[in-house]
């Protein structure tokens, strides 16, 4: 992604000598459940599969996190794991899950911070940043790393 990023930009703009260093930042995740990868559900069917699977189950997320100093073209990246476990969902808040449409625009149909979900969930082993996306801790890191690079 960052290198997508990075082929649009003109970058020897952010390479002047005394600059301040210019941060790129791009990060994605995926949902694992039951060793498979899910990415955003694609039909009401799917999103139905996938959400009925997590109820009274467990979910893993895998987030990657790449910043790169534009000023002096240094990148670095990392993963970061966390899972859900969650209580019996009832169907009917599933139904209405979908319903709303939310689900389709995150990997899995996964909405941790939602409050028809959060009630389920039992219990998060990580972060729940982690969850929904991004790293704080993992971001910080790599921040800090990169300005030093």
């Amino acid at each position: 992604m960052a290198d997508a990023i990075m082929s649009r930009m003109n970058i020897s703009d952010y390479q002047k000598e005394g600059d301040e260093p210019t941060l790129l930042i791009t990060s994605d995740i995926v949902v694992v459940h039951e060793g498979i990868i899910r990415e955003k559900p694609s039909s009401k069917e799917e999103a139905l599969q996938f959400l009925k699977g997590y109820s009274g189950g467990h979910v893993s997320t895998v987030g990657g996190v790449v910043v790169t100093n534009l000023t002096t073209g240094k990148k670095l990246g990392s993963l970061d794991k966390a899972e859900v476990y969650f209580h019996d969902i009832p169907d009917e808040i599933i139904e209405n899950l979908i319903v709303e449409g939310v689900v389709f625009r995150v990997a899995g149909g996964l909405l941790l911070e939602h409050p028809l979900v959060l009630p389920f969930v039992e219990a998060v082993v990580g972060s729940s940043d982690s969850v929904m996306g991004l790293s704080k801790d993992l971001a910080n890191k790599l921040i800090h790393e990169a300005l030093l690079a």
